[in-house]
């Protein structure tokens, strides 16, 4: 459920034989003979497309006993929907939802692949991924390494979206650069920012849309969303996306409960006029908590405000006051003067 992420819906609604037929290829790597397709609850409309599907490879022998002809391979599939919680995106809060528990995040070790769904070795990958796998078996491994770099080698699915005239899902090598990808999509010449990774990735200026895409510099899960001058980034996006981080945090960690409400609320403090430079180095330091956190998502919650005073902090400057008293607008001598008068005595100003 990360916002600007929509390669796989597109996927499970155009292309959804490519993703079973790499579950297969993965079961008879592994040996398994369960697949649990996991979808959100918001892709319920789906679910007789896909259930049908899934019947009709039954039927041509490509699930159940016997797959292909091979004595033993047995596999089949099925389709479970959990309620869309972001942090169900991690291998083992995901399969403890699965299980019909609460969705957080388990403690490490032991790994799913040792002891998952069940307490059964399991193997969580993402919809891209399975995909993938079908075309390396069909072109082979040497031809899939032909797309890339040399360190981040094949293909990736974006999911565009933002201030461009041709939003959607795009496949390119990676090593990609960001301008190149504007280029693509048709972006408008005044873009302001780009956010690659969704909320838990990174902000970048223009001045950094020369970076590539790939592990080596820009890892992403495919998501880029592009802001045009018009908008207001600390308000529509960083405040927009620490609250997402707020909204969907299991509550596991005191430090993913606690510290992005301390983080919203300074960063509050700034846009409604009565933040001090301080402030904004109180909560680069604040974010380091959020190290601590047990999964990605509270590791990264903090990352919409760090990226963006990293490339943005003229944004942030400009909002506050640059000397370090703070002054909260409250008038003492006024709030008490009517007791004051009441009891005879005297206001000295």
């Amino acid at each position: 459920g990360e916002p600007g992420t929509f390669k796989d819906r597109v996927i499970l609604t155009e292309r959804p034989k490519l993703l079973f037929e790499g579950m297969v290829i993965a079961a008879y790597a592994v040996g398994a003979t369960e697949g649990i397709l996991y979808v959100r609850h918001e892709y319920k409309y789906l679910q007789k497309h896909l259930e049908s599907i899934l019947q009709g490879a039954r039927e041509r022998n490509l699930l159940g006993k016997d797959i292909g002809g091979i004595k033993g391979f047995n596999f089949d599939i099925r389709i479970q929907f959990g309620a869309g919680a972001y942090v169900c995106g991690e291998e083992s809060a995901l399969i403890e939802s699965a299980e019909g528990k609460r969705g957080e995040p388990r403690d490490r070790p032991p790994f799913p692949v040792e002891k998952g769904y069940l307490d059964y070795p399991t193997v969580v990958n993402n919809v891209e991924t399975l995909c993938a796998v079908v075309k390396v078996m069909l072109n082979g491994g040497e031809w899939y390494r032909n797309f890339g770099t040399q360190d981040s080698t094949g293909t990736k699915l974006l999911s565009v979206s933002g201030d461009c005239k041709y939003p959607g899902v795009y496949e390119v090598e990676w090593g990609f650069s960001v301008y190149d990808i504007l280029g693509m999509v048709g972006a408008t010449p005044d873009v302001q920012a780009v956010q690659v990774g969704g909320p838990s990735g990174t902000l970048l200026a223009p001045v950094e849309f020369r970076r590539i895409l790939g592990y080596e510099d820009l890892a992403t899960g495919g998501s880029i969303i592009i802001f045009g001058k018009h908008r207001d980034l600390l308000k529509d996006v960083v405040l927009n996306f620490t609250e997402f981080f707020i909204d969907e945090s299991c509550g596991s960690c005191s430090t993913c409960r606690i510290m992005p409400v301390v983080l919203r609320n300074k960063l509050l403090k700034i846009l409604n006029g009565k933040g001090v430079i301080k402030d904004i180095d109180d909560m680069l330091e604040w974010a380091k908590v959020l190290k601590a956190s047990r999964c990605g998502l509270g590791q990264t919650a903090a990352n919409p405000i760090v990226s963006s005073i990293k490339n943005f902090r003229h944004l942030y400057e400009q909002r506050v006051r640059m000397d370090t008293d703070f002054d909260s607008g409250f008038n003492l001598a006024e709030s008490v003067r009517d007791y004051i008068e009441a009891s005879g005595r005297v206001i000295v100003e």
